[in-house]
């Protein structure tokens, strides 16, 4: 069969684009009938002011694309904006912790098409050859320039770009104020000890060696990172106190906190923006002592099943317009100029999200050691079956 090139008229355009603007033909429909290329110039011409298709909409990437991602991490309009624009659905894993996403990756058949790692972990997925490297010509929307390099260097490994900034932020304490007799809380020693005594039972841990740990390491005085066994015997011991006095380990404390069962909770920056938010009386501070800076990312794991729209989204929700609604909805801060340059003036000057200096300064960005280290791993176990 002879192969037709004939450009779509107008005319034809038009009339398939009033079919899909009454929800008559799908948005896969209009763009098979009308060629995304040749839709695109008519659409300039013929109705101007119209935005021409995205990119990331060209093609058949298929129905689905599975997202392994962190708890209150995304606006849910632009999984649906996404869907609509592409006709891709997609389907959302939650984890609460950076080693079980390692562990179900090892064990194989995860699924997923795009995965959020942490910075300090990305060296790791690297050597056990569990992440595609990224080829930038699939991710128009990715400006290397436009990132701070403090939440984008930790992307590339020898050279090579494995993972392309998501959202930067700290691990601090979130507390209820009405509870605290009008004492600020402002320390991790304040926030191990008040759990032993007036919070008993009110307080929630990360369900996550690298925070729950390092923040009982800080206590000390100790690095966050420390994996040195004497170190480690003390956290361990600070933590095995606390245990009965715990509401509950887990890394999705929000429920928790907003129904008034838990006070106080290991948080990260923008569940504390999210609940502070809604709640004032909750509030969001870092640790004197120091603790934890991190930056998130955006890679694709070896073999992910619907790689097309693995690239898809990630370039997706790399739109700065797009990136703007995220950040607004889950309240992390955006290493990207291009999404701040979009943001409200009170968003970028807001002490939660974007932390006086001196305060960022005393944190440590997660040290690769931590994700394998047997005896952290090992102290955690211990502390959950305690």
């Amino acid at each position: 069969m002879q192969r037709d090139d004939t450009p779509i008229s107008k005319k034809k355009f038009m009339e398939e684009l009033y079919r899909y603007k009454k929800g008559s033909v799908s948005r896969r429909h209009f763009l098979g009938v009308t060629g995304l290329g040749m839709a695109s110039a008519v659409m300039g011409a013929a109705v101007p002011g119209l935005r021409p298709l995205p990119a990331f909409a060209a093609g058949d990437i298929g129905d689905r694309v599975i997202l392994a991602t962190w708890p209150n991490y995304h606006d849910p309009a632009n999984f649906d904006a996404f869907t609509e624009a592409t006709g891709a659905h997609v389907q959302v894993n939650v984890f609460g912790s950076n080693e079980e996403m390692l562990a179900k990756l090892q064990a194989g058949g995860s699924g997923w098409d795009v995965y959020v790692p942490t910075n300090y972990t990305i060296s790791t997925y690297v050597a056990e050859d569990l992440i595609e490297p990224l080829d930038t010509s699939r991710l128009p929307n990715y400006d290397a320039t436009a990132y701070d390099p403090r939440f984008a260097e930790a992307g590339s490994v020898d050279g090579t770009l494995y993972a392309v900034p998501k959202n930067w932020g700290t691990t601090g304490l979130a507390y209820n104020s009405k509870h605290t007799d009008g004492v600020k809380l402002d320390s991790w020693k304040q926030f191990f000890d008040i759990t032993k005594e007036s919070f008993s039972g009110r307080t929630m841990v990360h369900d996550y060696q690298l925070t729950t740990i390092g923040n009982a390491l800080k206590y000390f005085g100790y690095s966050f990172n420390s994996v040195d066994p004497a170190e480690l015997a003390d956290a361990e011991k600070l933590l095995l106190e606390v245990k009965p006095h715990l509401f509950a380990i887990s890394s999705d404390y929000q429920p928790a906190m907003r129904n008034g069962d838990a006070w106080l909770t290991m948080c990260w920056t923008g569940d504390g923006k999210q609940m502070n938010t809604d709640m004032p009386e909750i509030e969001f501070v870092l640790g004197k002592e120091g603790g934890e800076l991190w930056s998130d990312y955006y890679a694709i794991p070896k073999g992910a099943p619907h790689m097309d729209a693995a690239y898809a989204l990630i370039n997706f929700l790399l739109d700065p317009q797009v990136n703007a609604k995220e950040v607004l909805a889950h309240g992390y801060p955006s290493a990207d100029a291009h999404t701040n340059a979009l943001l409200p003036a009170e968003l970028l000057n807001d002490p939660i999200l974007y932390p006086a200096q001196e305060l960022l300064s005393a944190l440590e960005f997660g040290a690769a050691a931590t994700l394998t280290d047997p005896n952290r791993a090992e102290l955690m176990a211990r502390f959950k079956s305690a």
